[in-house]
């Protein structure tokens, strides 16, 4: 350890009971991934405090000692967010789980970071409510972690992201004072610094607490499993359904190879030999539900539907989800090592888009999979290959790297919801200017100085507040216009 880790654990023994800080190497190992297994460091120190005040001062004392710290939830990211820093210490969460309140009057949840994703479902439906935003991983995935990364899920189409359900938060800051951001109230006065902080993979602090917004529970809804022969007439059965002014809970898409991985893991009952299938939700008054689904079923038997199989109870429509969300679990079946990718395109280019998808899969002998958010484009291509094949492993990254390309080329972005973390930051020069990514550093240089909160994530080179060396000698055009200092 540096004299400055070992100042910090010197604090953390004080503080936290003796399993809470872990320096044996063995055990640190547990933590050097998160759910991208192909980026890997060894932490220099893990600590798990149990409350906002310990997890604060030990991020005190990392700012005094100039220590790196990563915040870490329960370590299902696939963008490498929660990586550690080899020097540095891993701040994990996961014992700060408690839900605090659940209020269906004011629709309203007041949870810890720790909170698993679908406890504030299951707490929350007795009176009536639900928590909208479900990541695949939603059975394992953690409140903290979904604000970090400001995470959707399949029926993020109708209801929005993480941003869209979270009022308030408890923020321990990089120099450890704990702040409240935002307010109970539907539109806060002043400056979005909440805006800010989701979606900032933790280089703006450690959320401690968040009020969530609940939804109620629909009255009626109705999920369908359509088949298609290809993606292309599963992506224009996509666009006409939202072209006709239907706004689906849901619209999942999974082609041939995807369909293949689920039936392998869960045996969910997709059609045999379709190209591709959309798992689609209606959700809302049942009037409203009964007409919206006929208008679906006729316009995907329009567009090519080769079968339509509606849920006709719970357990069927878990089923039907099951395939779905073990999507990227299941891919192990078929192929020893796969990178989940994450990008968004118009949802019109879906048919062009995935058929550029199989060319290059095609011509560089790369499969891919395919499965992914349809309704709002949100791709997550599963790149397939086997490490132990001399050169796979860097022949999947380059196929990786030309989706997010076709993303780009088609007026779209390099992630939804996965993040950027390590495994993106190269490729933000692609979407960013240097003015933009300069303007973005002077927001996290206000809130980090030291940049000690989640270093190296999200940019592509070490940025320093200020003038970036070797760059720049000018002034920065939110500088010219007053908008922001030198820090």
């Amino acid at each position: 350890m540096t004299r400055g880790l070992d100042a910090v654990a010197d604090l953390a023994r004080r503080l936290l009971p003796a399993d809470a800080v872990i320096t044996d190497r063995a055990r640190l190992r547990t933590y050097e991934c998160d759910g991208l297994a192909h980026y890997r460091v060894t932490p220099g120190l893990v600590v798990v405090p149990p409350d906002a005040g310990s997890l604060a001062a030990v991020v005190a004392a990392c700012n005094e000692h100039r220590v790196p710290f990563v915040a870490r939830g329960s370590g299902t990211g696939l963008s490498g967010g929660a990586l550690p820093h080899a020097d540095g210490v891993l701040v994990v969460t996961s014992l700060l789980r408690s839900i605090r309140e659940v209020r269906p009057e004011d629709q309203r949840a007041v949870v810890e970071p720790g909170v698993i994703n679908l406890d504030v479902t299951r707490a929350a439906t007795p009176g009536g409510y639900y928590y909208a935003p479900d990541p695949s991983s939603q059975q394992i995935c953690s409140i903290g972690g979904n604000l970090a990364e400001n995470s959707g899920g399949a029926h993020c189409l109708k209801y929005g992201f993480t941003a869209n359900h979270v009022l308030s938060a408890e923020l321990v800051t990089p120099q450890g004072d704990i702040v409240r951001l935002g307010t109970d109230a539907p539109d806060a006065p002043g400056y979005d610094l909440l805006g800010a902080v989701i979606g900032s993979e933790g280089t703006l602090g450690v959320v401690t607490e968040a009020t969530l917004r609940l939804v109620r529970l629909p009255e009626a809804v109705r999920t369908v499993l359509v088949g298609f022969g290809s993606t292309d007439q599963a992506g224009h059965a996509t666009s006409a359904i939202i072209a006709a002014g239907i706004v689906p809970a849901a619209i999942e898409m999974m082609d041939a190879l995807a369909i293949e991985a689920a039936e392998a893991a869960v045996q969910c009952g997709y059609p045999d030999g379709a190209g591709a299938v959309l798992v689609i939700e209606l959700d809302g008054p049942q009037a409203e539900v009964e007409a919206e689904y006929a208008q679906v079923e006729r316009i995907c038997r329009e567009h090519g539907s080769t079968e339509q199989r509606l849920a006709t109870d719970p357990a069927d429509r878990a089923l039907i989800w099951k395939g779905r969300k073990s999507a990227f679990a299941a891919v192990g079946r078929i192929s020893p090592d796969y990178i989940v990718q994450d990008g968004v395109i118009p949802r019109t280019a879906l048919p062009e888009v995935l058929r550029a998808i199989d060319e290059v899969s095609r011509s560089s002998g790369v499969r891919v999979a395919n499965v992914f958010h349809a309704g709002d484009g949100n791709l997550h291509p599963l790149v397939l290959f086997d490490d132990a094949v001399h050169g796979a492993g860097e022949a999947a990254e380059e196929v990786s790297g030309a989706i997010l390309d076709l993303c780009i080329e088609h007026g779209g972005s390099i992630t939804g919801e996965h993040g950027v973390g390590v495994d993106k930051a190269k490729y933000m020069p692609r979407m960013y200017g240097e003015d933009d990514l300069d303007t973005m550093q002077l927001l996290r240089c206000a809130f980090d100085p030291d940049g000690i909160a989640n270093p190296g994530k999200v940019f592509p080179t070490p940025r320093l507040c200020g003038e970036v060396p070797g760059r720049r000698k000018g002034v920065h055009p939110a500088q010219a216009a007053g908008l922001a200092e030198v820090f």
